[in-house]
């Protein structure tokens, strides 16, 4: 069996991780693309799709092919709650690139929209699929850290701000690095620690380096008139069992505590950390241990081993989801969790006060 692949939104995340990934899979045929710059599905079509594959701008009419079984979207996150819900009602599986929505509400839609379609919805949180990320949901799942009570998920990079597409857009992504790379982290923490409950958080937003004329930056220096997110934010989230969770999330910080989609757990018999590769240690026989764990699978000279690619993973376990459905590794009702909890740590940071759930 195979399966038919629309692709709606031909930028970046999809060039970089979603057709890639998809193009090596035997039982998928990328047989539509569709942008609103039509070049750009263009050029997609002739690198990734069929002989016949077919260039949309309207994703409307893409989305009339019935031949088509599954939908990627991969647009700025304010079209993801209209361009999912529209690919359900039309009888297709969807991923939706990450984070879920702007808004609760929002994801709330396009959960509500697979369950009456019949039909299967995941969201792009890639990393879960690392082999790091693999490993230790295995540790935290057989209970080797025991009860998890303390989380941190970091998101931090020193001088990395996108400046491209609409990554700077307050209105068109619904924030910047908390919701762009802190949504990583925080769905990596929330993840591992299997808790899904929060009870209320307070959040901070800084908008001071982006104010930076000439600033240093990976991508060269970012255009202040046009920088109307957060350049960092932070928060503080506790669960309704009394767990915590710190999360910092920066594109710019001047910090040289630089780590990018990685968590580290607390536990009454151990601890974990993706520091410097991922470490767990605890306590044996009345003395402390900290174990390296290997996952480059070396020992042979001049041989590298097998390197994993995360987004090749992630491609994978989605349409084997589909294929034999079975329930996608992310699931909606965990990524709706995540946007919950950013859209209330944006508002805490507007108000100054914390943000309560029900």
């Amino acid at each position: 069996m195979s399966l038919n692949v629309g692709i709606i939104g031909c930028g970046g995340i999809a060039n970089g991780k979603h057709l890639p990934s998809l193009q090596k899979i035997n039982e998928v045929n990328i047989v539509a693309f569709c942008d609103i710059e039509v070049e750009k599905a263009q050029v997609a079509a002739e690198q990734y799709g069929t002989d016949n594959a077919k260039v949309y701008v309207d994703y409307k009419l893409l989305l009339e092919d019935d031949s088509i079984d599954v939908i990627h979207v991969c647009t700025p996150n304010s079209s993801h709650k209209e361009l999912t819900i529209a690919s359900l009602d039309a009888g297709k599986h969807v991923m939706c690139e990450k984070p879920m929505a702007k808004t609760t509400e929002e994801a709330r839609d396009m959960i509500e929209a697979a369950k009456r379609n019949g039909k299967k919805l995941t969201i792009g949180y890639q990393n879960r699929f690392r082999p790091d990320s693999q490993y230790l949901r295995k540790a935290t799942q057989r209970g080797d850290l025991g009860d998890i009570y303390y989380g941190k998920a970091q998101a931090i990079r020193r001088r990395a701000v996108p400046t491209w597409g609409v990554f700077l857009d307050e209105e068109k992504q619904g924030g910047g690095p908390l919701i762009d790379i802190g949504t990583h982290a925080l769905d990596l923490t929330l993840w591992m620690m299997d808790n899904y409950e929060p009870e209320s958080v307070m959040g901070s937003t800084f908008h001071k380096l982006g104010k930076k004329e000439n600033a240093a930056n990976a991508w060269g220096p970012w255009d202040p008139k046009k920088f109307t997110v957060e350049d960092s934010a932070f928060g503080f989230i506790k669960m309704k069992d009394g767990s915590t969770i710190i999360l910092e999330s920066s594109w710019a910080l001047n910090s040289l505590d630089v780590d990018e989609a990685k968590c580290a757990l607390s536990g009454t018999e151990g601890g974990a950390d993706m520091k410097d590769g991922l470490r767990i240690h605890g306590e044996n026989f009345g003395s402390l241990y900290t174990s390296n764990i290997e996952l480059e699978n070396k020992g042979v000279d001049f041989y590298e081993g097998e390197t994993v690619d995360e987004a090749e993973v992630e491609a994978r376990s989605w349409i084997d989801s589909i294929l034999n459905d079975s329930e996608p590794v992310v699931k909606p009702e965990e990524a709706i969790i995540i946007t919950q909890i950013l859209e209330a740590l944006y508002e805490s940071a507007k108000t100054g006060k914390a943000v309560y759930f029900d």
